[in-house]
């Protein structure tokens, strides 16, 4: 079981700098990383190679600039994020796409991020952001050069759903900031009727606060109602690690299964293969006992509630943004390794 030092001294292994021209690129975290790249890079260059200059362009910036730290997918700027939206791409340049985030997703992932996607166009046909939602109005980034040496980054970005993933030296170092969000939650009618894309993330926690004695509610409740969105968003990844709550030490073993299967539902779930076991040994390497569990509001099936999963290394939120529990946002955050970065 490893404490707060061994996280210290995780964080302090810096990569070192690595330079593209005259340009020194900030230290990457030096762990060997989460699994190869290889099968991602090759993917992402494939794509880049059917682009034509104009769409490569687009989709190009700099990496560790300011819009590599700057990931964000609520709805402003009529749902359009920077990069190469799918819209923009022809049949063949969308494939490559999708092989590219298959790499990075299992299917399992790249089913939810489908079903995120289609919400989209489900809200534009009930008259809700008619001419500015559609499912293709998610945008590719590539940061910096992809190569096997150096630093590079990859996202993939739209209304309700992040997902950025940081490379160094052909291997993947970090898969955070990530979210897969929702509206409407659960689809009441028309051809998707029954449609519940977060029906694990909230089920999950649902259970596991119910499952509490009345005396560990009260100490898990952190507020009476929820926050109105999420609090650790882009500038504020590492804000919200105070570790409030109910800590898995205070839990029965039945209740901290229930506890990790929900965060590894936003940690693991959706990645493949070698990534999986990787990222879960790096989630499950701190205190165990010491992660948190904080909840906000009422226990009340589609009314607003929210909750924080708050571990040596990573805070995990949900916040209702509405009344009734269907427009829910998340995050995953990695402390030790913000967009790749230990610092």
């Amino acid at each position: 079981m490893a404490h707060s030092s061994d996280r210290s001294r995780r964080s302090i292994l810096i990569a070192g700098t690595a330079l593209v021209g005259a340009a020194a690129l900030p230290a990457i975290a030096a762990e060997i990383g989460l699994a190869p790249a290889a099968n991602l890079l090759a993917a992402v260059r494939k794509w880049l190679d059917a682009l034509d200059q104009e769409r490569r362009q687009a989709a190009s910036f700099r990496w560790d600039g300011s819009e590599w730290r700057r990931w964000n997918y609520f709805g402003v700027g009529g749902y359009i994020k920077p990069g190469l939206r799918l819209e923009q791409m022809s049949a063949a340049q969308k494939e490559s796409a999708w092989a590219a985030l298959a790499a990075i997703w299992s299917p399992t992932g790249l089913a939810k991020a489908r079903n995120v996607m289609l919400l989209q166009d489900i809200l534009a046909q009930s008259g809700n952001g008619t001419g500015q939602r559609s499912s293709e109005r998610f945008s590719f980034s590539v940061f910096g050069s992809p190569a096997e040496t150096g630093a590079w980054g990859l996202r993939f970005e739209g209304h309700h759903m992040t997902q950025s993933v940081a490379v160094r030296d052909n291997r993947i170092v970090s898969v955070t900031p990530f979210s897969f969000s929702a509206l409407p939650n659960r689809v009441k009618s028309g051809q998707h009727a029954g449609l519940n894309t977060l029906k694990a993330e909230e089920g999950l926690a649902r259970r596991l606060f119910a499952d509490l004695t009345p005396a560990l509610q009260a100490r898990s409740r952190i507020g009476d109602s929820t926050p109105y969105n999420i609090l650790s968003y882009a500038g504020r990844e590492r804000a919200n690690a105070q570790k409030v709550g109910v800590a898995a030490s205070a839990l029965s073993a039945a209740q901290r299964d229930l506890l990790w299967q929900l965060i590894e539902t936003y940690t693991v779930e959706h990645l493949p293969g070698a990534l999986t076991t990787a990222q879960r040994a790096r989630v499950r390497a701190g205190d165990r006992d010491a992660v948190h569990f904080a909840w906000y509001g009422p226990n009340t099936p589609e009314k607003a509630f929210g909750y924080r999963l708050i571990g040596d290394s990573f805070v995990i939120e949900m916040a209702s943004v509405d009344p009734e529990a269907q427009h829910l946002h998340t995050i995953y955050n990695d402390l030790d390794n913000v967009l790749g970065r230990t610092a």
